[in-house]
């Protein structure tokens, strides 16, 4: 296998130091018979520089160096070729560490004042695992479930606090706010399908606890999640914006897993132990605090996605986003509203 490495150092922009977490490899295998199509497009990309290797097979293997910002505009050109030509195939890799001698002037510039993210394809990808209903997520939730209604119980903090450190609540919810986005509305009902399970097996364990221990709960933890504030609103836009920047960086979740576990694990909960109590009002609460933070997560985590520029490609699926963008702004908006307003004619605070 012969090796030949061609630094071509794009014209429009030089590698800037200092910043790896800003690039990516995108490693494109090019059958003969379409080599000479993808020079021609080569030259239209924005990158830093590009390796070339004949492969084995006949192919030529072209490793393309580019910033993350212009990832998702190479990948929609060479996703359709890929769907298009037999052999012709594209791979994106991270970049752990890059060294080159690169311009100190360039090295001096500062990122643009705008949000920054991962590209619509990698997106997609870890949205498409999100939305499924598997093992892990499964004993997860279970796992969750058992531990905060103990801390309930035991009416103790650091308890419910564990709890919500477990709890994989946050990826069927981004999911269903991305896929929305999207209009894929497949994928969005899956999405929904794998939220609700979640919520819903939280519930019925918690009716199971209760309905064994017969325990008249009167702890501070649980009693506050009976109870819905305005500030419950915030809370819930809160934690939706830092799940979906968090999600459009591909950075680690965990601290904003714990917050979005916050507005959804302890009122669900608390919802089914009042069900297996027969605490219908206080059911009720719970179950309006459940909703309004639910609403709330979907739309921070909507318009994040729609600011962000999170488009699909084909001329199909953005007339489906077109119509369904603005429609799940719409709902969410309303449902708020209407939830808001019950709070308010409540004095700012909705008490069962």
């Amino acid at each position: 296998m012969s090796l030949l490495v061609k630094g071509h150092f794009n014209n429009k922009e030089r590698l800037i130091g200092g910043n790896l977490m800003s690039l990516q490899l995108v490693e494109v295998h090019v059958p003969p018979s379409h080599l000479k199509e993808f020079q021609k497009q080569l030259k239209k990309f924005t990158f830093q520089t590009y390796w070339v290797e004949k492969e084995i097979d006949g192919r030529t293997l072209y490793r393309i160096l580019l910033k993350t910002d212009n990832v998702e505009e190479i990948l929609n050109d060479l996703e359709e070729v890929s769907n298009i030509v037999d052999g012709f195939e594209t791979l994106l890799l991270p970049v752990r560490a890059y060294f080159s001698k690169g311009s100190k002037e360039k090295q001096k510039e500062e990122e643009k004042a705008k949000l920054q993210r991962a590209s619509r394809h990698e997106l997609l990808t870890a949205v498409k695992k999100n939305s499924k209903i598997s093992w892990n997520y499964s004993l997860l939730i279970i796992l969750s479930a058992i531990v905060a209604t103990v801390g309930f119980i035991k009416d103790s903090e650091a308890v419910v606090i564990g709890a919500m450190v477990i709890a994989p609540m946050i990826g069927p919810v981004i999911a269903i706010a991305f896929t929305s986005v999207l209009g894929d509305y497949k994928l969005l009902s899956k999405s929904a399908v794998t939220s609700i399970a979640g919520v819903a097996a939280v519930v019925l364990i918690s009716i199971i606890f209760a309905a064994f221990t017969q325990l008249e709960l009167k702890t501070d933890q649980y009693v506050s999640r009976t109870k819905v504030e305005v500030m419950d609103i915030i809370l819930g836009i809160a934690s939706g914006s830092a799940g979906a920047l968090a999600f459009l960086n591909r950075l680690s979740g965990n601290l904003v897993g714990v917050m979005v576990a916050v507005a959804l694990l302890p009122p669900s909960v608390a919802l089914g132990l009042s069900l297996g109590n027969g605490d219908w009002m206080a059911a009720y609460g719970a179950f309006l605090l459940v909703t309004v933070n639910i609403m709330s997560i979907l739309l921070a985590a909507v318009i994040i996605f729609s600011i962000t520029g999170i488009r699909p490609v084909l001329w199909k699926e953005v007339q489906k986003a077109n119509v369904s963008r603005p429609l799940s702004i719409t709902f969410v908006l309303t449902i708020i509203g209407i939830l808001a307003v019950l709070i308010i004619i409540s004095g700012g605070r909705f008490t069962l």
